[in-house]
This record gives C-alpha cells, structure tokens and sequence, in this order.
C-alpha cells in the first residue's frame, strides 16, 4: 500500500490489550465502532503518537511514523494529524479565529498568514461572523464547527474525528453532520471516525470496523455488517433499520412504498426502525394499522433469546421477535408475512 494509512499494532496498557489493523485509502472513511471500552480511544491515542505502541508499526503515504521493530518514533507534532475531539477541546482564552490559527502558527506559519487562513476554514463552516467569538460565547454546535475548521486549517495527511457529535442535541448533530459530510467528500487523505452511533457511521463512513475487548470483530461496508453481523453486539449495532425515502408532511415515501409518520417533514430523509418496533402477523393485523405491508421473509438467523428475520420488499427491514414466537408462526426463508410499524416508532434523520 503506498498511499494512505497502514497500520498494524499492539498496545499494552493498564491490563487491556488492543490489537489492531487498519488500512485507510486515501479519501476513503472508515468508521471504528464498539462498546465502551473496546480500545476506541486507545487506537486514535496510538495513531496520534499519544500512546506508546508495545508492538508493530504506523505509516502514512508510505512515511514511517512509528516502527517498534526498528525503535522509531516520530513525535505527535511532525504527524500532520487534524483531530476533532468530542467537545471541541478549544482553548477557553482564545477566539474562535485564534484556535484555528493556533495550529498554523504552530507549524511556523507567519500570524498573519495564519489569521488569513482561519478565516477562510470559518466561513467554509458558516462562522465567518463568530469569528472574534470565545468558546464560552458559542453553543455547543458552532464550537464544534470551529473544531472541524481548526482540524482541516492545518491541511492534515490524516483526519481523525472523536465522537464529533456525541456531545450535541439532535439539531446542532444533523447541521454538523451536513458539513462534516460535505468536508469529508473533498478531504483527500485517509479519515478515521470513532463513534457509538450506527446511524452516523453508516452515513459517513465507507467501511466499518467493529471492535470488542480490543481485537476485530468484524470489517465491512454497513450492509455486508448488517446482513452477515459476526457478534451480538454487531447484531445490536447492524439491526437498526436505515431506509432512505423522502418525505411530505406525515407521509415518508420509501422506494413504491408509503409510511406514515409522527412528526412533520420534507425532503430527503433517513428512516431509523428498531428491529424490535416491528410487530409480525401470519395474517393481515386485525384493525388495520397504517403502516402494514406484506412481505416475505429471505433469512432467519438465531442469536441467543432472539430471532432475526430479513425480509424483502416493498420496504427491506430487519425485525425481531422471540424463538418461541418464530417457532408459533412456523417461520422459516420464503414465509410470507404482514408486518407492521407505528408512526411513533419511526425516528428521522435530515
């Protein structure tokens, strides 16, 4: 691999073990994902120079970063990284045009010239007129806009992005998301998103990476991770329902299919269903709900207490229901059946 990010190592710290290998192309995003404690945070640290490796190497466009092998290291400051942290990291003091230009001058770029490209970074994420503004004077969201501007000033080699939005409500997440995405497209170097959330991995990554007790699990593109999920937390993970359709008032249209829905909307939008709002009938449900629709099931899979049903058109979902309940209905690959929803329990994402 002679462009973008390869990495194979092994951390040792404090009792937990984490070994990990990543390969990112350039302009490529690969999202790592996992349950607390899985070594997230410990494989952004080891990238980012922050954390000693016990094992193995890092590289970038085919420049060494680290080689344990070898005994070399390159400090975190010659890595040309832009990190986008939780909540921002930016310093309190500063003005939101002097914390990015702070990482410019860092790299001996003359003050001015700095202060000329931060304001540039600001208004490409629409905060051109906050730009004499102290964290303190900002809401949650436009201090992670500011974050996002000082991250890609620097023109990194690598992007790595820390849970970007976990500590944003849900309309600075959506905004943030949009040009965060739009960013993204244009980044020419390896990205690495580390978050919790499968809806945000699958909108912004390419490939998925599942990590557990610090080793893979899994590794794939969101539908071979959600067709084939290798653990129970992939399940978990994979299982939420994502249907892209676009929407007028209460109505969400999904490809030749209509739902309804609780909220009012319009445009282009993503449909979350959890498999277990999914309610499953032998026979068209008594009362006639409004979101009902007849399909057939193309898979059965068994996890423990549960049973994964994948099923077909006119809207391809993923539901759940006990093996007792399976075995109740006589389930099994080619069973035609009603399913159905409530509109309360579709959750929308811009």
């Amino acid at each position: 691999m002679t462009g973008g990010l390869d990495a194979h190592f092994l951390v040792k710290k404090n009792g937990f073990r984490l070994d990990l290998k990543l390969r990112i192309e350039p302009s490529q995003t690969v999202a790592l994902l996992g349950p607390n404690g899985a070594g997230k945070t410990t494989a952004l640290e080891a990238l980012a120079g922050l954390t000693g490796l016990s094992g193995g190497y890092v590289r970038l466009d085919g420049e060494v970063w680290e080689d344990v092998t070898a005994g070399y290291f390159q400090a975190p400051a010659r890595r040309r990284i832009g990190v986008m942290f939780q909540d921002g990291a930016l310093f309190p003091h500063l003005s939101a045009v002097d914390n990015v230009a702070f990482g410019l001058q860092s790299r001996r770029i003359p003050r001015r010239q700095a202060l000329e490209v931060a304001e540039e970074w600001l208004a490409k994420v629409g905060m051109a007129e906050m730009c004499r503004h102290r964290p303190a004077q900002l809401s949650g969201g436009e201090r992670q806009r500011v974050a996002l501007a000082r991250a890609l000033a620097i023109e990194p080699t690598l992007l790595l992005l820390d849970e970007p939005f976990s500590a944003l409500d849900v309309s600075s997440r959506v905004r943030l998301r949009r040009v965060l995405a739009d960013h993204l497209k244009d980044f020419p170097g390896p990205s690495l998103l580390i978050t919790h959330d499968p809806a945000e991995a699958f909108l912004l990554a390419d490939r998925l990476i599942i990590l557990e007790e610090g080793e893979v699990i899994q590794e794939g593109d969101a539908d071979q991770i959600r067709l084939r999920p290798a653990s129970r937390y992939a399940a978990d993970l994979a299982g939420v329902n994502l249907l892209p359709g676009v929407a007028s008032g209460r109505v969400l249209t999904v490809g030749s299919h209509r739902l309804i829905i609780a909220e009012e909307a319009s445009g282009r939008v993503i449909a979350h269903i959890h498999p277990r709002a999914i309610s499953i009938h032998n026979h068209r449900p008594e009362g006639s709900p409004r979101n009902t629709w007849q399909t057939d099931i193309e898979r059965i899979e068994h996890f423990g207490d549960r049973v994964r049903l994948q099923t077909g058109p006119p809207a391809p979902v993923t539901a759940e229901i006990t093996p007792d309940a399976a075995a109740g209905m006589s389930l099994v690959a080619g069973s035609t059946v009603w399913l159905s929803v409530k509109a309360t329990e579709i959750r929308l994402s811009r």
